[in-house]
């Protein structure tokens, strides 16, 4: 059984002081894994997904869904890698990927090569969630969804490195949520324009009140694999 196999890993700690409960099939599959996860929000029960999904797009941003239509299904647009990208000293850090309007690379192609798998076959480059320089300070959208070199320029990294405004930190909440802090503005959190959680809520970095690395429940996300669409947001597994 899935989560008897990994009771091993029940202290796990990822990206702060809180375990990983073993029971949690999502956050294990999600940040181990590395497997596409729904993230779920915790006030509405909406989902993430990029406001734009073609892969040639990299200036949109985010938005809150609450209908999961055909057309987002079919385009992978709710689903979301949560991928591994070194540390912030003590705490990993992840790149948060769409996994709509991902380019598998060309044979051939060592420009487009993002590393490989376990098989060995050249991973495929995924648009990922970048943040403005200026956020949340800026009244633009902060967030882009966009492959690295694709972004617009305030969207790129201040030391020249554009993964700097794409690393976050990801913090498992006390209630069984995630929390994505980016390591560039470390007193912001992911959060919604003018707090506002309804449908198409535009996905924004707002100030994270709250002054710790779990963020309140209006920032939390619940990571659910697709055969979890049905569980409930608020589910306690025991």
């Amino acid at each position: 059984m899935y989560t008897q196999e990994r009771t091993a890993m029940s202290n796990l700690v990822v990206g702060g002081p809180v375990a990983v409960n073993s029971y949690d099939n999502a956050i294990v599959a999600a940040l181990l894994e590395n497997r596409p996860v729904m993230l779920v929000h915790a006030f509405n029960g909406g989902y993430l997904r990029p406001a734009d999904l073609k892969e040639e797009s990299h200036d949109k941003g985010v938005k809150l869904a609450t209908a999961l239509d055909p057309a987002t299904k079919e385009a992978q647009g709710h689903l979301w890698y949560i991928t591994p990208a070194g540390f912030f000293g003590q705490r990993p850090l992840y790149f948060i990927e769409s996994a709509a309007g991902q380019v598998s690379p060309q044979p051939g192609a060592v420009e487009a090569d993002a590393g490989r798998g376990d098989d060995g076959a050249p991973k495929p480059q995924r648009r990922r969630i970048a943040v403005h320089q200026e956020a949340p300070k800026s009244t633009a959208d902060t967030v882009q969804v966009g492959l690295p070199d694709k972004v617009d320029d305030k969207w790129r990294g201040k030391n020249g490195a554009p993964e700097d405004t794409q690393l976050w930190v990801v913090t498992v909440t006390p209630w069984g949520g995630v929390t994505f802090v980016p390591i560039t503005h470390p007193d912001a959190i992911l959060g919604f324009k003018d707090h506002a959680v309804t449908a198409d809520s535009e996905v924004r970095l707002t100030y994270n009140w709250g002054g710790d690395f779990t963020g309140t429940v209006i920032n939390t996300f619940y990571p659910r694999l697709p055969s979890e669409w049905n569980v409930p947001y608020h589910h306690v597994f025991t």
